[in-house]
């Protein structure tokens, strides 16, 4: 029998039972706690991944692709990319026995969250993970809930997850799913969207995929006046070392706040670089205005991948959970929610 439900937040290991090739460069990886238990999550949430690759410690965010109405095991779906680090490990060594460790889950991207009669959902490429999870729950406990689902992909081959969602939609009336196709010349428009949601002032909005798709449909729903009190979003930020098939990244267009008139210098040892940093803006944010590109994923101190050692110095950090109070106080920090308190030197 289960031990119980896995806490809101937790850290430890989960093993590989089974992997599916879902498209010819995307697979799905199943995993389970290693001791019996349940998982409590809500569609939508992610798990960072805790890895060694050639003894190197790497962090990633996968969204789980799974819905929390089969608690028994948790999915990631995870393209590979040529030159990518960790989804070239995962594709090649995360095998039925392999063991990971985990941290999640995490985030507030979910339907759970904003219960609603009609949704629409808005994806691209690696995007759909969330969403799918979504319509997944929404599926397996029958709601009497209205679906329009719109997805964006590069190919009809191309589209992850078309034959679940092909068998969802024939056995459900309340779903609709319609693919935009690049290599047909489509592209996601206002007149599509109407198309498909006539009633789309009346809908909940939740929208995921790359940084460009994103601000395109925050301008086409704002245009058709959507109350933007009523729109969800996640949008995509990769190291360029490699690509997250659905890593959420909360807000990626990194701007300087107004400066307040204290600013400090930080010190990054490893790149040589030093900038100024005001002490309104993040780390990450100043670093990014300065084209540093920095390795992070959800842009809201929760996930943890930008996690690193702070050398001298000292930071405000109101965090989300990314990082956990040992490491806090190993002079560790998350350099999408720390602001400097003075000058800064930083191991990156």
């Amino acid at each position: 029998m289960p031990a119980g439900p896995l806490p809101a937040w937790c850290d430890g290991t989960l093993v590989c039972t089974r992997v599916d090739d879902v498209t010819a460069d995307v697979r799905t990886f199943v995993l389970e706690p290693t001791e019996p238990r349940l998982f409590r999550h809500e569609a939508g949430q992610y798990l960072t991944l805790l890895l060694d690759i050639d003894g190197r410690p790497v962090e990633r965010c996968y969204t789980i692709a799974s819905p929390p109405t089969r608690p028994d095991v948790v999915a990631i779906t995870v393209k590979r990319v040529s030159g990518g680090l960790v989804s070239n490990w995962l594709h090649d060594h995360l095998t039925p026995g392999t063991t990971v460790r985990a941290r999640g889950p995490l985030g507030e991207f979910s339907t759970a969250r904003h219960p609603a009669p009609k949704y629409l959902f808005l994806s691209a490429g690696s995007g759909v993970t969330p969403v799918m999870s979504m319509t997944r729950t929404l599926y397996d406990l029958a709601r009497p809930v209205d679906v329009v689902f719109l997805h964006s992909a590069r190919t009809f081959e191309d589209i992850i997850f078309r034959q679940e969602l092909a068998f969802m939609t024939a056995t459900t009336p309340q779903l609709r799913v319609a693919h935009v196709l690049d290599d047909r010349g489509e592209r996601l428009n206002p007149e599509l969207i109407r198309e498909h949601a006539p009633d789309l002032l009346e809908r909940e909005v939740f929208a995921c995929g790359p940084d460009g798709y994103m601000r395109d449909v925050r301008r086409m729903l704002a245009t058709a006046g959507l109350d933007m009190a009523h729109y969800h979003e996640e949008s995509f930020s990769f190291p360029t070392s490699d690509v997250a098939l659905a890593a959420p990244a909360g807000q990626h267009e990194y701007e300087r706040a107004p400066d307040s008139g204290q600013g400090f210098s930080v010190e990054f040892t490893r790149s040589g670089r030093t900038i100024d940093c005001d002490a309104d803006s993040t780390v990450l944010a100043a670093a990014a205005s300065a084209g540093i590109s920095l390795p992070a994923s959800c842009g809201q101190g929760m996930c943890g991948t930008c996690k690193t050692t702070l050398l001298a110095g000292s930071v405000d950090m109101p965090h989300k959970g990314g990082i956990r109070p040992r490491e806090i106080a190993d002079h560790k920090i998350l350099l999408c929610c720390s602001k400097p308190l003075d000058d800064l030197v930083i191991d990156a």
